[in-house]
């Protein structure tokens, strides 16, 4: 008997069958290498360029002025997310502080899911580089505004709309490079 062979008898193994998990393999390892590049700091928010939305926020405790829509038109201005149980916040406070003597845009602040006391006392102790305050104490602010956890700061442009969002611990460093670019070319817009 001569022996014979599986492609002989009809039963060839496909050529490129073998290809096709080093291919799949090859297309994940590209996506994911692009995903490391990524900066998770840079997401992307639906609300850039549209109008803050509509809202009306009592003042902080102890503080004289809430925030509320109207107060975000006519003028360049920061909007910053923060709590008093916010570890990033804390961080970035003193940079505030500094922001806020600088004079180079107002700074408002909106509290989010804080108790009246707790924020209270962290303006009182460390100091409050805001305008205005409001109190989002059930965060439904927060959300309309689209943000992901405290802290976030967005440039309000003086039509009111929403030109830039940056999520996390505001420093000098980006500060001078992603914000004040912006706000400089809004302030300068007519």
């Amino acid at each position: 008997m001569s022996a014979t062979s599986e492609t002989e008898i009809g039963h060839a193994r496909p050529r490129f069958g073998g290809l096709v998990p080093v291919a799949v393999f090859a297309v994940l390892a590209v996506v994911f290498a692009v995903g490391l590049t990524l900066n998770p700091r840079e997401l992307p928010s639906a609300l850039i360029g549209k109008p803050v939305p509509e809202f009306a926020l009592p003042p902080v405790q102890g503080r004289a002025a809430g925030l509320s829509t109207a107060d975000l038109r006519g003028e360049v201005s920061l909007v910053n997310v923060f709590a008093s149980w916010c570890a990033e916040c804390k961080r970035e406070h003193p940079f505030l502080m500094e922001l806020s003597r600088s004079g180079i845009v107002p700074l408002h602040g909106l509290n989010y899911k804080d108790k009246p006391a707790d924020a209270q006392g962290w303006l009182d102790g460390l100091g409050d580089p805001y305008v205005r305050t409001g109190a989002d104490l059930d965060g439904r602010v927060a959300i309309d505004f689209g943000v992901y956890g405290v802290p976030e700061t967005f440039v309000i442009g003086k039509d009111g709309r929403i030109a830039y969002k940056h999520i996390g611990a505001m420093t000098p460093e980006i500060f001078d490079r992603d914000i004040l670019p912006r706000i400089r070319e809004l302030q300068a817009a007519r």
